[in-house]
């Protein structure tokens, strides 16, 4: 009886302790997740640090990034790179390349936002990700269309639709950049299942970054060049500020890891959920701190999308539940099959004893 009590004491301080492992990891993600997009939007609005170049707040990550991730890969060899199959060249230019590009082309569009809108209003916003995660997945035919789907699709739609009627500070030019940042973004994710899952290849963030930011950097030199390069010239009073950027940079590099400590330790599902935590946690900073305006049509239509992306949410546990239910019946079915086999076998010898 006492081993019994001891075994069922540890059982439930594991259950206990894994559980608040993972609570740990929801709260060091939003925190950190919450953290590079207050700061983003501190260096890049001109009420603020007003330092309105987001292909070079951009390129700062990328590089920073690319030389941790080195670091980590090649020097401290703490993180082993995917070896079967392994990346060669020509893997890489298919498949990584593309990655990268839409990756250089959704963080360019999702900075220069934060100069033209609230926090707030971003985070409505960037409630259609899984309107169009679904819509570019039936377009590369790893989604099929379901009414009731596309009909769920459709009330986040209309929900942030609302929210954009009822913001204070629309801005059509802003509202472009981010809604092709969220295009960009859903491309690239659905083109990681494309590309890279579907030959067998996973990357955790660190091998992410390691294959991805040298790619991105190089993307996104050509419009720097055009673009920022002459304004940067003539900002002659600028000094590069190596603890804003440096500590803004680590931010964005720690991000990284804890997003590979949420899904590999939780679930992708689970970070989708604390999204909508970490969104609502915004809006009421952005209202309470920064003081931006949100009016009861921007609640009300944000309510309609979150109730959507619940929604969403709920399905995809579902579908995660019912995988996981016929992975485990498949062994029992595998048994019943064998003992029918078996007893089928065993007749027919029954029968042909009888018969000789």
């Amino acid at each position: 009886m006492g081993r019994e009590g001891s075994s069922g004491s540890s059982v439930s301080e594991s259950v206990v302790k894994k559980v608040l492992l993972s609570y740990l990891y929801v709260v060091i993600w939003i925190f950190l997740s919450f953290t590079v997009i207050v700061y983003n939007k501190y260096i890049l609005d001109p009420k603020m640090y007003n330092w309105p170049f987001p292909i070079s707040l951009t390129m700062i990550h990328m590089a920073f990034c690319s030389s941790l991730a080195v670091l980590l890969v090649r020097v401290l060899r703490l993180v082993e790179l995917p070896t079967s199959p392994a990346m060669t060249r020509d893997l890489y230019v298919s498949s990584v390349v593309p990655i990268g590009a839409l990756y250089a082309l959704s963080l360019w569009f999702s900075n220069s936002a934060y100069i033209y809108l609230s926090v707030s209003f971003i985070q409505m916003l960037k409630a259609l990700m899984p309107v169009a995660v679904y819509s570019i997945s039936i377009l590369f035919n790893k989604e099929t269309f379901r009414t009731n789907t596309m009909a769920n699709m459709l009330s986040i739609s209309i929900g942030v639709a609302i929210a954009a009627y009822g913001e204070a500070r629309f801005n059509s030019w802003g509202v472009f950049l981010q809604l092709g940042a969220v295009a960009f973004e859903a491309t690239r994710l659905v083109l990681i299942q494309v590309l890279l899952s579907s030959k067998g290849i996973t990357l955790n963030p660190i091998t992410t970054l390691y294959y991805v930011s040298p790619c991105c950097l190089v993307f996104l030199a050509l419009p720097w060049v055009l673009v920022e390069l002459p304004a940067l010239r003539a900002a002659s009073s600028f000094h590069f500020d190596f603890i804003i950027f440096g500590t803004n940079s680590f931010c964005a590099f720690a991000l990284n890891l804890a997003v590979f400590l949420l899904v590999g330790k939780t679930s992708a599902l689970t970070m989708n959920v604390a999204g909508v935590v970490k969104d609502w946690l915004l809006i009421a900073f952005s209202w309470s701190v920064i003081r931006d305006t949100i009016t009861t049509i921007n609640l009300v239509g944000y309510g309609i999308a979150f109730l959507g992306v619940g929604y969403y949410n709920h399905l995809k546990l579902q579908g995660l539940k019912a995988k996981e239910a016929q992975k485990k019946s498949a062994p029992n079915d595998e048994e019943a099959r064998n003992l029918i086999d078996e007893k089928n076998t065993e007749g027919m010898g029954r029968k042909n004893d009888s018969q000789a």
